[in-house]
């Protein structure tokens, strides 16, 4: 099972005190917006989404299609395919992705300690 890019998400209380503690990390702000209170920082192929105001918890999170530079792969497990596969493997879901589309789609699960797994595919 390809899972792609890794990430985690950080749910944070104060956006500019928490990006520049990353930045004393060596974290640079990759992507994001901070006027709308969400970053995405990078250090090396380490990504870390520091996120103000738009969940409760931390989210770990993997990109099916993506590098850890955000390129499109050619070559990657569908969020549909990896859904059937934990499906069969008798995963409970949270949230399922469509089966009758393609492209973007998102799955959410939990692991055996309650923490939040996003399968988010934006290719």
């Amino acid at each position: 099972m390809k899972l792609g890019a890794f990430s985690i998400s950080l749910s944070v209380k104060d956006i500019h005190a928490s990006k520049a503690f990353y930045e004393t990390l060596g974290f640079i702000q990759f992507a994001g917006d901070l006027e709308r209170k969400y970053l995405i920082m990078k250090n090396g192929d380490s990504l870390v989404g520091l996120f103000q105001d738009m969940f409760e918890g931390n989210i770990i999170t993997f990109n099916p299609g993506w590098d850890q530079d955000a390129k499109t792969l050619e070559d990657f497990d569908d969020v549909r395919a990896i859904q059937e596969q934990l499906k069969k493997s008798g995963v409970p879901l949270i949230r399922e992705a469509d089966t009758e589309s393609k492209g973007p789609a998102s799955i959410v699960l939990q692991d055996p300690d309650g923490n939040n797994i996003l399968i988010d595919q934006h290719v």
